[in-house]
Formats: C-alpha cells, structure tokens, sequence
C-alpha cells in the first residue's frame, strides 16, 4: 500500500514529468496549407522553367509567331509554284503549237519547192522540144518514174504525156498500168489500181497540149515489184499510140 502511494505521488508531485500542451489543429486547415504550397511550388518551377527557356533563347511565343510566319510563307510558296507550273504548261503547249506549225510550214515549203523544182523542168523541157518544130503526130510519154512509199506496198508514180504536131486538136483516150510482180517464187503481169486508176488498170486522158500524170498504187507487201509498164490508147482505137516501162531494182 505504501508502495502505491509512492507511485502516485511520484506522477502527480512535484516529482511527475512535465507535460506539454499543444493546441488541435484541424485537418482541413492542414490539407489547405499543403495545397497553398503545393501550388506556390508548382507556380515557382514553372517560372523557372520558362525562365530558363527565355535565358537560353527559346520562347513559346515567339516561336509560335514564326512558326505561323513559315506556315503563310509555304502557302505563299505552293501558290507561286502552282502559278509557274501553270505558266510552265502554257508555254510547253504553245511550243507544241509553233513546232507543229513550223513542221507543217517545212511541209508546204517541201511541196512548193518540188512543184517549182518540176515547173522548171518542164518549162525547160518545153523551152528545148520548141527548136526542133516537132511536127509528128505522136503521143509521147517523158520522164516516167515509180518510187517507193512510205507504207510497204505502196508506190508513187509520175510521168509527162505530149502530144506532137499541129496540137490543133485535144488528145482523148486513156492509160493502160500493169506491173511485172514476183510474189512467193512466181511471176506474174497484173494491171495497177490506185489513185484515179481503176480495177482494170485504166485512167483517163484528156488534153490539148501535154498532162502531167501522178498518183499513188499499191501492191501485195508481199510481193516484189520488178517493173511497172504503162501504155496508151486514143478512144476508138485499139492501137497502142505510146509505151514507157520502168524498171525497178
């Protein structure tokens, strides 16, 4: 019994170990101060964050400035490239238009070159026939030529037809065409048919002084064209007034 009064007075005396008040605090005050400071934390490191973007010379803003800036100069950029390849077609098509232009001018420069290349031949071929006062009655054939075309096959003829003596008269009747043609190791005489030919080999003639006569015929592609002959008959008559052949290589 003594033994817990001594216990007791030891805890309650003068001998008792001293006691410290503290005052409550509530926990929403304690959630409110660690929002306070973690906001002023999250505010402080974003400063320094932009801060030292700013300090090492990368801005958000103006970055974002000249990445519009970039962004209307491309567009800018595509425009003009649309406009010069606009441009670029234009001129390509017009390049087009004049080289064909200047390829059908070469054309009609060609034929009128070889048309005047032929007047001239036949006006000194008349200039040399008028000192020799021809006055024979014959139909004659000049300068008669067969020349390849352009397709196999194909042939292109010309010749000169005169008439002699008094010419007081026009010439009527007709040309007779055949070809001597090799075709698969046999060879056969066939009458042409082409330009103003018909199936039989025949073209009309009708003139007073001279016709120049061309055309074009065809021919198997098969086959081989040896010679071309062509001869001519006045109407009403069965005799042969002129023959000319060509031979072919």
């Amino acid at each position: 019994m003594a033994g817990l009064i001594k216990r007791i007075r030891r805890r309650f005396g003068i001998s008792a170990p001293r006691m410290t008040v503290r005052t409550h605090l509530a926990w929403y005050w304690r959630w409110l101060g660690l929002i306070l400071i973690s906001g002023l934390s999250l505010a402080l490191a974003a400063w320094m964050y932009d801060a030292g973007r700013r300090f090492a010379g990368f801005d958000s803003s103006e970055t974002q400035e000249e990445l519009v800036q970039l962004r209307a100069t491309v567009k800018k950029m595509e425009e003009d490239t649309s406009q010069l390849r606009g441009l670029a077609d234009a001129a390509d098509a017009r390049v087009k238009i004049e080289q064909s232009a200047q390829a059908q001018l070469a054309t009609q420069v060609k034929q009128l070159e070889d048309e005047n290349t032929r007047l001239k031949e036949d006006l000194a071929f008349f200039e040399g026939l008028i000192p020799n006062g021809r006055r024979d009655e014959r139909v004659s054939i000049y300068r008669f030529t067969v020349q390849a075309g352009a397709m196999p096959g194909e042939y292109r003829y010309r010749l000169l037809v005169l008439q002699g003596g008094r010419r007081d008269r026009e010439f009527s009747g007709s040309m007779q065409f055949s070809a001597d043609l090799q075709d698969k190791g046999r060879n056969a005489m066939i009458p042409l048919t082409g330009d103003g030919i018909s199936e039989s080999g025949v073209r009309a003639l009708n003139f007073k002084f001279f016709q120049r006569v061309e055309g074009v015929f065809r021919t198997a592609p098969s086959s081989r064209l040896r010679a071309v002959q062509v001869r001519i008959f006045e109407n009403g008559s069965n005799e042969t007034r002129a023959t000319e052949s060509v031979n072919l290589p």
